[in-house]
């Protein structure tokens, strides 16, 4: 058996053609164009090129950026003032913090610093609050492209196995509340736990999202399984590889998400859904 291929570039390449005809509609009856404020600090080559596309996809979209950039050593404060200037300002519907941050800054005031209604990113502990509660604001953009993901390729989730491999608050604990609001059946599983293998091997979803190379081999998945590979990892060759040995793996997964092209695509996508839906609420 070979894994059908859930391919992100082309669910994403629909998803933002959806997205420019609804952010034209909202610009010529309501003169409304959806903006994304993007906040940069220090030259991290990888945060570079997120930010980097981020930009471009907002441009594609048909949607007004603002690109912030600061070096390492700027003091946590100017940050925040502009953090502040944008919150207030009406034509700014998402504000992103691109992290890791230099160490003089505390990461989690910076991110609480940004208004919740603006909060593209999901980060803030009121959004967060709100997703526990089955009530979302923001969906953060990783677990959100992974449903899309999901409902694209038809996977049953009410009272399906799912076990997530990771428990970051970007996508392991939001993935696990997301699924459970599903009827997923959820287990979280970390670097502590005893006997990762037993897990995995029950899943009908599994979502690795852990950052270490291949990590998840053909042998821990149970036959058929839905497996959506989040890490996204450089080897010394220079090459990109997910968290999933993809070529044991796809042997025996029913579906999988390689890597590149799989769930990458859709996190800079639904960043853009966050930023258009924030700013259709301002007609609210």
């Amino acid at each position: 058996m070979t894994a059908k291929i859930i391919d992100g570039k082309a669910l994403a390449d629909a998803v933002r053609a959806e997205l420019a005809e609804k952010a034209a509609a909202l610009k010529a009856t309501q003169g409304i164009t959806p903006c994304l404020a993007v906040i940069l600090v220090g030259e991290d080559p990888a945060s570079s090129v997120y930010v980097r596309n981020k930009v471009a996809a907002c441009e594609k979209a048909g949607f007004r950026s603002i690109k912030e950039t600061y070096p390492a050593d700027v003091e946590p404060a100017v940050v925040l003032g502009k953090i502040a200037e944008l919150n207030a300002d009406p034509a700014v519907h998402g504000i992103l913090v691109q992290l890791p941050l230099p160490k003089q800054f505390d990461a989690d005031a910076v991110l609480e610093a940004i208004v919740p209604e603006k909060d593209v990113d999901g980060f803030h502990a009121e959004n967060v609050g709100a997703l526990m509660q089955g009530n979302p604001r923001f969906i953060p953009c990783t677990p959100y492209g992974v449903m899309k993901m999901l409902e694209s390729a038809n996977v049953p989730l009410k009272g399906a196995e799912a076990v997530i491999v990771g428990r970051s608050n970007i996508v392991g604990k939001p993935m696990a509340m997301l699924l459970l609001a599903q009827s997923c059946t959820v287990t979280v599983c970390h670097s502590r736990t005893k006997d990762l293998a037993f897990h995995t091997k029950r899943a009908d979803i599994l979502v690795a999202a852990v950052g270490q190379p291949k990590m998840i081999t053909g042998d821990m998945i149970k036959p058929g399984a839905t497996v959506i590979d989040v890490g996204i990892n450089r080897l010394p060759d220079g090459k990109l590889c997910g968290d999933v040995d993809f070529e044991s793996a796809k042997a025996v997964a029913g579906a999988i998400t390689p890597v590149p092209g799989g769930v990458g695509p859709m996190t800079i996508t639904m960043l853009l859904a966050n930023t258009l839906e924030s700013a259709e609420r301002t007609l609210k």
